[in-house]
């Protein structure tokens, strides 16, 4: 015979909350280690730009011309390691004497 429990809307996203955390924990390291290149830290646009010494308009000029990216949500990541390898056929920057 099943027992049937009567709970309320509260109680059962807790629980629901709890199974999720548990699944989420057990499940990243596989995802993480199944992602080539994730064992390097993301960079914001801010950490990218002034690792390149330029501007947020170039990046995002550069963004538009191909520079790879990643988008979570409304942020723009980047791994460095695919910025460094990305074609280098953006324009120099010009001196002025």
């Amino acid at each position: 015979m099943e027992t049937i429990i009567i709970t309320s809307e509260t109680e059962i996203k807790k629980w629901i909350r709890e199974i999720l955390r548990e699944e989420l924990v057990t499940q990243m390291p596989k995802v993480q280690a199944s992602a080539p290149g994730y064992d390097e830290p993301l960079l914001t646009r801010k950490e990218i730009a002034a690792y390149l010494k330029i501007s947020l308009v170039t990046l995002h000029d550069w963004m538009n011309k191909g520079l790879p990216f990643i988008k979570r949500g409304s942020r723009v990541l980047f791994l460095k390691s695919e910025v460094l390898a990305a074609p280098k056929d953006r324009p120099a920057k010009r001196k002025y004497a």
